[in-house]
């Protein structure tokens, strides 16, 4: 019977991985396709794109985050603190595959929105920016850390949420 359990626990925390994951490549890639065109198209090389989306990713992928914990009822510093907390390791490990991967297709910095050679890179870069990170939201959800901290906010009525107990707030 404790199998069992532990089985279904596991299966649970993999789909709340995958569903964390999605989530916060949902966020990070608005920021990254913008930073990516926008670099693209002005031509200021690979580097400064890579951090201009990098950049973007962060910022897009906190608010992404943060939005929902603020609507849920906590106020904004203290969502914005465990949001960080939450999604930071997530976001740098999908900027960095994703950047990663972009630079090793070849092209992948050299086309605009019309060519398909950026769809595709986009297309390998962001599916593995989600495998990579699938695995470290698994890992920080066993340790009640990452997307746990943060999951009550997002599935629940912000008048069910008791924030005196919560770790920041």
């Amino acid at each position: 019977m404790q199998a069992l359990k532990t089985d279904n626990d596991h299966r649970a925390t993999l789909k709340m991985a995958a569903s964390a994951t999605l989530h916060c490549l949902i966020g990070c890639t608005i920021g990254e396709l913008i930073g990516v065109t926008i670099g693209t198209h002005t031509g200021i090389g690979i580097v400064p794109t890579v951090v201009l989306a990098g950049s973007l990713s962060f910022i897009s992928g906190y608010a992404f985050s943060t939005v929902p914990i603020v609507r849920a009822g906590l106020k904004f510093w203290a969502a914005l603190k465990l949001v960080f907390l939450a999604d930071t390791l997530s976001i740098v490990t999908m900027i960095a595959v994703d950047n990663i991967c972009m630079i090793l297709i070849p092209g992948a910095f050299d086309k605009d929105l019309s060519h398909p050679v950026y769809w595709l890179s986009r297309l390998i870069a962001t599916a593995a920016a989600f495998i990579v990170a699938w695995p470290v939201n698994y890992y920080l959800l066993k340790k009640g850390k990452g997307h746990a901290l943060t999951h009550s906010f997002h599935n629940h009525n912000h008048t069910e949420h008791d924030h005196s107990m919560h770790p920041i707030g």
